[in-house]
């Protein structure tokens, strides 16, 4: 660590030997709550069990759980300490339909949890307020955008979390991601007798599919568009009077996301202009930004890790899609990714939710909080790195 601020008695060694303690301390409880998540999945928007369990453990560790809380049923707000510098641990615990914790967020939850859990015992001498923040629903409407617009992260300097892999890494961004529900309405008939008095919802897609599938030769390398029909029609012998599909938009920034919406939203205008229908769209959720990891925690983190037996590469190529995002456009974040053995399975798959309850992930938990809550520390003993947080927060909620 780069020095100590002169307001703080603690030293690194100490620091590090009380995170090792306080690990040791919640060990069983963090591996309990991760298995009991893992058996008893719930989805996004869902998580009532799993809010309820986090918000048992944060009580049971002295954090103040008597505070405003978010506006989502399965979202929660504790804190501890009542220094100056707020890091900010944000919790995940939903799950995908049919497959259960395919995405490994009972990992995620454990281990960031216990992050905040072990930060908390050096709170006071650090300066530092930990809050914790349970965010539902990423895996569909992005809870954390939320709870960027209710506030929940004013006044935080720093943000973290961590996500299960099958590899560690720090550093990487995402792709931003938007996603839509479209559907075109036009007029029933009878398509042997009389389809010269209907207007044709099914063709509008077609049409729109075509378009999109013309669009791909000028999307850039690197951008993904997708999309599912959730309605085709109804019968073979009807004209269908409605369709619809869901349809995402991947791009690694905003901006790019933006522009490529709009192209592809001008396929489906097409479709409707070109058979009469009309079109309906609405967002499907929030869109998710690019991921900005911060370069100075990102390192505090893999060297961290060390201590615990890991090289963790920083990289910086997007894996995937977050609402922490989000989080990073506002407050420097972290979002590394740790790795346990999965056996060559990826996510969104019933074999990578099976390992999320093996001894792998169990030792991925307790070694990835200590490096979140290590990362925290470093950047609270450290003057520069202090002052830095610190003059962004200013920044930030002055609107500058």
């Amino acid at each position: 660590m780069n020095g100590m601020h002169a307001a703080r008695t603690v030293t690194a060694p100490e620091v590090h030997k009380a995170l090792e303690e306080s690990l040791a301390r919640w060990k069983a409880e963090l591996l309990e709550l991760s298995h009991a998540l893992h058996a008893d999945p719930e989805l996004s928007g869902e998580e009532h069990r799993a809010a309820a369990r986090v918000r048992a453990l944060l009580a049971a560790a002295g954090f103040r759980t008597d505070l405003p809380q978010p506006s989502a049923p399965t979202a929660l707000l504790a804190e501890a300490g009542d220094g100056e510098l707020v890091a900010v641990f944000c919790i995940e615990y939903d799950a995908l339909p049919g497959i259960g914790h395919a995405c490994g967020h009972n990992v995620n939850a454990a281990a960031t949890l216990g992050a905040a859990l072990a930060l908390a015992s050096v709170a006071e001498p650090l300066g530092l307020t930990v809050r914790v923040l349970g965010t539902p629903a990423e895996e569909a409407d992005g809870g954390k955008v939320d709870l960027l617009e209710e506030g929940m992260f004013d006044g935080a300097a720093m943000a973290f979390m961590v996500h299960a892999s099958g590899e560690d890494a720090v550093g990487n961004s995402s792709l931003a991601l938007g996603c839509w529900d479209l559907s075109f309405n036009g007029r029933a008939a009878h398509a042997a007798t009389a389809p010269q008095e209907g207007v044709n919802a099914l063709s509008a897609l077609v049409i729109a599919q075509t378009a999109v599938g013309l669009l791909r030769q000028q999307l850039p390398r690197d951008v993904v568009v997708s999309h599912i029909v959730t309605d085709g029609g109804a019968a073979p012998n009807i004209i269908p009077d409605r369709t619809a599909a869901r349809l995402e938009v991947r791009a690694p920034r905003l901006d790019q996301l933006e522009s490529v919406w709009a192209a592809v939203r001008r396929c489906f205008e097409a479709g409707a202009h070109a058979t009469g229908c009309s079109l309906e769209i609405t967002p499907a959720g929030n869109v998710f930004a690019e991921l900005r990891q911060d370069g100075f925690l990102a390192r505090a983190y893999a060297e961290a890790m060390v201590r615990r037996g890991r090289e963790v590469p920083v990289q910086s190529e997007p894996l995937a899609s977050t609402d922490m995002g989000n989080v990073s456009h506002r407050v420097p974040s972290i979002h590394p990714m740790v790795g346990y053995e999965v056996h060559g399975a990826v996510h969104h798959t019933a074999d990578f939710a099976h390992a999320g309850a093996s001894a792998s992930a169990d030792l991925a938990i307790l070694d990835s909080a200590y490096g979140l809550a290590a990362a925290a520390a470093r950047a609270a003993l450290d003057d520069g790195e202090r002052a830095r947080l610190l003059a962004a927060v200013t920044h930030r909620d002055r609107g500058l």
